[in-house]
């Protein structure tokens, strides 16, 4: 089962929370919320991806909107003087379907202290790094060895697709510690991130065990 479904929503309610929290009165409104937080995220990630963004929560009141940041590098995302948030706001209130953006939408930005235990971060720097052409090998060995030194009980990194420009795409697996997926006990962060090198698609898959 833990192979199989994303160990996040296999976690729910337990160590997890949902990333968006509304609901709706309208069914027709459901599929207008949902696709303008996947717009919201795709945005953001984009727009603030040397703040290091872990996580983004999105929350829905009546008319009023919580966009919550959680970054390895909070400074980036205020700016000088809070310049940085003020522009990020501007951008954000043409994008958003609430009256009154100004007034009803609320940012707010939380540091993330240990992001080497963070899978979305170690996902982004393993395929930025195969973007970048380094020996796959060399990489998967550095970010093991800094998931373990960051205080991590296990990790798992799975490659997929044409790694290091091979003709023929294959997986390659590389685990350290205990990553227990069926148990849902253990706190198991996960993420997804794809790396578009020039040879084509790698897909990077990182399972991280925390202490619970």
């Amino acid at each position: 089962m833990g192979q199989k479904v994303n160990p996040i929503i296999y976690r729910l309610g337990i160590h997890n929370d949902w990333q968006s929290l509304w609901a709706v009165g309208d069914k027709k409104q459901y599929k207008n919320f949902l696709l303008e937080d996947v717009k919201l995220r795709q945005f953001l990630r984009k727009r603030l991806q040397v703040a290091g963004i872990v996580g983004i929560s999105i929350e829905r009141l009546f008319n009023r909107m919580k966009i919550t940041l959680f970054a390895s590098r909070p400074g980036v995302v205020i700016g000088r003087g809070g310049k940085g948030l003020e522009l990020l706001k501007n951008e954000l209130y043409q994008r958003i379907s609430i009256e009154a953006p100004e007034k009803n939408l609320e940012i707010k930005i939380e540091e993330v202290k240990n992001p080497d235990i963070e899978a979305r971060f170690v996902a982004e720097r393993v395929a930025n790094q195969l973007e970048r052409r380094m020996p796959h090998r060399r990489v998967m060995r550095k970010e093991l060895e800094r998931v373990m030194s960051a205080g991590a009980l296990g990790v798992k990194i799975r490659l997929a697709g044409r790694i290091d420009g091979v003709k023929i795409s294959r997986q390659e697996k590389f685990v350290v510690g205990k990553v227990p997926t069926s148990t849902i006990r253990a706190d198991i962060d996960y993420a997804y991130v794809p790396a578009l090198t020039r040879k084509g698609y790698v897909g990077v898959k990182v399972w991280i065990h925390k202490e619970s």
